[in-house]
């Protein structure tokens, strides 16, 4: 029976790297993979998927008023072996429900991988949706520079984490980095200088 995966992980855990190896597996193996992401997500242009490793493919792009499960089964229903979603806490809460409407009359897997939380550590409405509706949860797990386990996306702007603003802001390694809550917290009650990784 299929079911619906929501696989989450802080800034640099390799998501879309793993995405897209699942996208590769399945491919091998002579299977039709649906590649989606959502269309807030244009760091590396509306319909690309890439990965800080260099892996990327082409994706097909879902607005925010776009009907996934109509979309599904007016294209690919009955070619398809699988969905992976890239970016997943951009879709609405409302298209996460097409997604296990997906999983449900198919029987075919639906692969979420995205953000859990924002840089205020709270949870975007799609990650809320999906933590209430998959049926199998998985951190992809990535560090902190002290070594502890990463939980939080810090928004880094001059040097300085930024605890006020818009929930979503594109950007990688020239705008957040992967912290423990810990050094998180350390690094706003101390106003302490932050480097981004791949900065000099």
């Amino acid at each position: 029976m299929a079911k619906l995966y929501f696989k989450y992980g802080a800034m640099g855990s390799s998501k879309t790297a793993q995405a897209l190896i699942t996208k590769y597996n399945y491919e091998e193996n002579d299977m039709s993979v649906w590649l989606i992401k959502p269309s807030a997500d244009t760091r590396d242009g509306a319909d690309i998927m890439r990965s800080r490793i260099g892996l990327q493919a082409k994706a097909e792009v879902m607005t925010p008023d776009m009907d996934i499960y109509k979309r599904f089964c007016d294209t690919c229903a009955n070619r398809c072996h699988a969905v992976i979603v890239d970016e997943c806490q951009f879709l609405t809460p409302a298209q996460i429900d097409q997604l296990r409407t997906i999983v449900d009359d198919y029987d075919i897997p639906v692969m979420c991988f995205g953000l859990r939380t924002d840089f205020q550590t709270k949870l975007f409405p799609g990650s809320l949706r999906l933590m209430e509706l998959a049926d199998c949860i998985e951190e992809i797990k990535t560090m902190c520079d002290c070594g502890c386990k990463a939980t939080v996306n810090a928004r880094i702007s001059d040097g300085y984490i930024v605890t006020e603003g818009a929930q979503v802001q594109l950007g990688g390694n020239d705008s957040y980095i992967a912290m423990c809550h810990r050094c998180y917290i350390k690094g706003i009650r101390e106003h302490r200088k932050i480097k981004l990784h791949g900065q000099n």
